[in-house]
């Protein structure tokens, strides 16, 4: 069984330097442990996932352009999270609003070539089939 994710659970980008949290807004009005219940929908950059400190990807139009000016040294740049596609896969038995529940064992997929995964759940005890 996987975790329910809720409300300031910690990610992990593949190519960010940092941890960020993950904000979810009380809109279907379902609370786990620590706050709102998260759902496959909140994928929003800026509003749901938060930056990852300096991103790392060649393939961000920032970074290469950095690089290109540094003689091809990799060079990170801040980075502004592009995810266009909800969580996946999320737990279809759970639904929440009109929408699957995340679950710890989802993922979300940055246009620059990041994969966003989830460190801590936000919750301990509720457990999802």
């Amino acid at each position: 069984m996987s975790n329910q994710v809720a409300n300031g659970a910690m990610l992990k980008c593949s190519f960010g330097a940092a941890p960020s949290s993950l904000v979810v807004l009380p809109l279907a009005q379902v609370i786990a442990e620590t706050g709102p219940a998260a759902t496959i929908m909140d994928s929003k950059p800026m509003v749901n996932i938060l930056p990852f400190g300096m991103c790392n990807s060649p393939a961000n139009p920032m970074v290469a352009a950095a690089t290109a000016a540094a003689m091809g040294a990799l060079t990170p740049m801040p980075c502004v999270p592009v995810t266009p596609a909800p969580w996946l896969p999320g737990k279809p038995t759970v639904i929440i609003g009109q929408f699957p529940a995340l679950d710890n064992a989802s993922k979300c997929l940055c246009n620059w070539g990041g994969m966003i995964a989830i460190n801590m759940a936000g919750t301990t005890q509720t457990q999802l089939p």
